[in-house]
């Protein structure tokens, strides 16, 4: 049976290089958030943004709640929405993130039964930001944070982790466009150019 699984999304950067709140930038006549909340609820009933501006962020159905942990990164936020979520395991995104891959996320899902993470590992390079998480990294996520250690590998050693490689990527997502994201101008005119060419296989 696939796990239950709540949704996170992550608004709470300030977008310093891309100069404004990068939730609200179109890309495809789309504002991020919504490309990313339209598959983040393909996929979940319970779905929570965290850190974002309540006035432009919310949705029906899908409260924006404060980062208890300002300032401390994607660390803090994701304990945030940990905490906040219904099911015992929660994907988390990033709100710039405009080409998830809706067999990729649900692949993820799948594994997640037997483990408290499960997070892309591209030969080496994490994707912690494209991951699920279960409440039982709650504990070993504060601690880091108390300890002002933002770093998220650091607590991995520490729980059950499936590393969903580059091979079993490529199935569902063989250009890894799921983990593009849009930080700076030049990004997001890749972003356009992108969702103009209609990727097959993807919701937006």
């Amino acid at each position: 049976m696939t796990p239950e699984v709540s949704g996170i999304v992550l608004a709470g950067g300030r977008s310093r290089r891309l100069g404004r709140d990068k939730a609200l930038v179109e890309v495809g006549g789309v504002r991020l958030i919504d490309r990313v909340l339209g598959v983040v609820r393909q996929l979940t009933d319970d779905v929570v943004v965290v850190g974002g501006d309540p006035r432009s962020c919310a949705r029906p159905g899908v409260p924006v709640i404060p980062d208890r942990w300002p300032g401390m990164g994607p660390l803090g936020g994701i304990h945030s929405g940990l905490e906040a979520v219904r099911y015992p395991r929660a994907l988390v995104v990033g709100c710039d993130m405009p080409f998830l891959d809706l067999r990729l996320l649900r692949f993820m899902i799948l594994l997640s039964a037997d483990y408290d993470v499960v997070i892309p590992n591209l030969d080496g390079a994490l994707e912690p930001l494209h991951a699920i998480y279960s409440k039982a990294t709650l504990g070993p996520i504060e601690a880091l944070l108390q300890a002002g250690d933002l770093r998220i590998v650091h607590f991995l050693r520490q729980v059950r982790v499936r590393y969903v490689d580059r091979a079993e990527i490529q199935v569902f997502d063989p250009r890894g466009l799921s983990f593009f994201n849009v930080n700076t101008p030049e990004e997001l005119e890749q972003a356009e150019a992108l969702a103009a060419k209609r990727c097959p296989g993807r919701s937006f």
